[in-house]
């Protein structure tokens, strides 16, 4: 690429929607505390389930922040999407107006979208007839509508779309709109990811595919990443999002920056509709394609965000990727799951963990992985066990996965005029 072509692309804002938290400082200290998300469903009776626990977003009203008959017309993972937008906005102190608004997209991921509302509008069409399905149903239910819903309420007239593939979807949203500020298509994004797919049909489903822990008894202790005892993925729910600038803009109106996004790799496994490829070749190539972007050398990495799912098959192939594409400095990294707090948010994972990554390089410190007590012998790098580390991070990447065999890896690094 031309120098015209690679614009530099700044992350000023941050916004996050969690099971630890419903705002960044929330989400950031419980993080840094090790504070569990984790515990017995409350948003429906699960109780004929094998797996009766999930990562629920707690306290949320939409109606706090957003016209009751607006929020009322929003399935939830809109409804996240949105309402943390707002927060990244505001934190930003960027003004979209008549002048700039047609530079500022919206990307926002999801792996399901509008679950709950296809879910409930099908209990009406079985007891009720077709007649009474409500005519905002597919509006609601469908993927795109987060990102479009964001654009309404926040005047964003530019780029808009949707990436849905499946849990590495709010990573690909990231990665789309850096693009999208690179190469000179936009001034600013609104990008990241949202889920609320903790419903009756989705959790049945997962489980049916034997994904999910069924840990109920200690729902604290249920999600653990790397560790030998692990048993599946807990389902959470939420969004993050970030507000990326192009650089000169950021500078030129005094935005405070958090980290520079630097790279991007996306690669296909092609090989399992579930399964990682053996060996995490696809992974290993993401990430390495991530660094090659970002003109960095594995030695410069300081801090990995893992996909980290507390799978038995994600976390010793992903743990083998890194090895595969960092070799021997895979060792001497910092790596941690952030999802053994938060639980895995589909599609919103991706989101939540580029905004805990922002955090980390901008507050030299890092999170955690959880309920690591007793380390899995393929798994053995630093993964940040239980307790927060200060370290000073100059280059992070965070990794995502998803069903189908996508694999992304974003690369971000210390502003630096």
């Amino acid at each position: 690429m031309t120098d015209m072509n690679r614009r530099r692309v700044v992350v000023t804002g941050l916004g996050a929607i969690t099971p630890i938290g419903n705002d960044l400082k929330e989400y950031w200290q419980g993080l840094l505390n090790g504070r569990n998300g984790i515990d017995t469903i409350t948003l429906f009776d699960a109780s004929n389930h094998d797996c009766r626990i999930a990562g629920e977003v707690k306290g949320f009203d939409a109606s706090n922040f957003l016209p009751r008959k607006e929020a009322k017309r929003m399935d939830r993972f809109a409804q996240f999407a949105v309402v943390a937008s707002q927060q990244a906005i505001a934190d930003s102190g960027f003004v979209i107006n008549d002048l700039n608004a047609e530079q500022v997209g919206v990307i926002i991921g999801t792996g399901i979208g509008g679950l709950k509302v296809l879910e409930d509008q099908h209990e009406v069409y079985l007891n009720r007839g077709p007649d009474r399905c409500s005519p905002f149903m597919i509006p609601t239910m469908i993927a795109n509508m987060a990102a479009g819903l964001t654009a309404i309420h926040t005047g964003a007239k530019g780029p808009n779309s949707c990436t849905v593939t499946a849990c590495a979807a709010g990573s690909n949203a990231v990665g789309d709109a850096f693009r999208l500020i690179q190469r000179g298509y936009a001034q600013a994004m609104i990008c990241g990811g949202t889920e609320a797919a903790v419903t009756p049909l989705s959790l049945a489903g997962f489980a049916s595919a034997r994904t999910l822990s069924t840990r109920n008894h200690d729902p604290a202790h249920a999600c653990r990443p790397f560790d030998q005892d692990r048993d599946g993925f807990v389902m959470g729910e939420g969004s993050g999002i970030l507000i990326l600038e192009e650089m000169e803009y950021a500078l030129s109106r005094g935005a405070r920056i958090y980290a520079e996004i630097i790279g991007y790799g996306m690669t296909c496994d092609a090989y399992h509709m579930t399964s990682p490829v053996p060996g995490g070749e696809g992974a290993t190539r993401a990430m390495s394609l991530a660094m090659k972007d970002a003109e960095i050398t594995p030695d410069q990495v300081d801090y990995i965000n893992a996909h980290g799912t507390s799978t038995p098959m994600n976390d010793s192939t992903e743990t083998a990727a890194i090895k595969r594409a960092l070799g021997d400095h895979a060792f001497q990294v910092a790596i941690s799951s952030t999802k053994s707090m938060t639980g895995h948010l589909l599609g919103g994972s991706g989101g939540i963990e580029a905004v805990a990554t922002a955090m980390a390089i901008a507050h030299n410190k890092l999170p955690p992985t959880i309920n690591l007590e007793n380390p899995d012998p393929a798994c053995d790098l630093d993964y940040v066990a239980n307790q927060s580390r200060a370290k000073v991070v100059n280059i992070a990447l965070s990794n995502s996965f998803g069903f189908g065999g996508h694999n992304v890896t974003l690369a971000f690094s210390k502003f630096q005029p």
